[in-house]
C-alpha cells in the first residue's frame, strides 16, 4: 500500500467518524440512550470472531464513557469524548466502509476507525486510566 493510498484511507475513515459527531453530541447529553449504546457495544464486541483481540481497547473507551456520562469522571475535554462516541458509534453502525458481515475483513475499517481515534486521545485515556486505578 503506498504513502497515497494511506493518507486517502484516513480521510475516509476520518469522514466517516465526523459523520457520527452530531449524534455523540446528542447522545451525551443523554446518561440513559448512551447507557444503551454502551451496552450494545459490549455485545457487539463480544460477537466478534478473529479481531475482537484488535479491538481489545473498546471496553476501556466504553468504561470511560460511561464514566463521563455518569459525572464520575469529568477531567476531560469534550472534543475527546466526542471524538471517543463518534468512534464508537461508527464501530456499532451496520452501515459502513467494508460492511461487517464480509468474512475476514469485515470489521477492517472498525479496527482503524478505533485506532485512530485511540491514537488521537491517548493522552486523555491515560490520564482517565490513572484517575481509575486511583479510584
Amino acid at each position: 500500500m503506498g504513502n497515497e493510498e494511506i493518507v486517502n484511507d484516513k480521510k475516509k475513515i476520518g469522514k466517516a467518524m465526523d459523520e457520527h459527531r452530531g449524534e455523540a453530541e446528542i447522545l451525551l447529553k443523554d446518561p440513559d440512550k448512551m447507557e444503551i449504546i454502551l451496552q450494545r457495544l459490549e455485545k457487539k464486541l463480544k460477537n466478534i470472531p478473529l479481531v475482537g483481540d484488535k479491538l481489545s481497547c473498546v471496553p476501556t473507551l466504553i468504561s470511560l464513557v460511561r464514566s463521563y456520562i455518569k459525572k464520575e469522571y469529568t477531567d476531560i475535554p469534550l472534543g475527546t469524548v466526542i471524538s471517543i462516541v463518534s468512534a464508537l458509534l461508527y464501530f456499532l453502525s451496520p452501515i459502513d466502509l467494508i460492511p461487517d458481515f464480509l468474512p475476514g475483513v469485515g470489521y477492517l475499517d472498525d479496527v482503524a476507525v478505533i485506532a485512530l481515534c485511540w491514537k488521537l486521545v491517548v493522552s486523555d485515556i491515560e490520564e482517565y486510566l490513572a484517575w481509575r486505578e486511583k479510584n
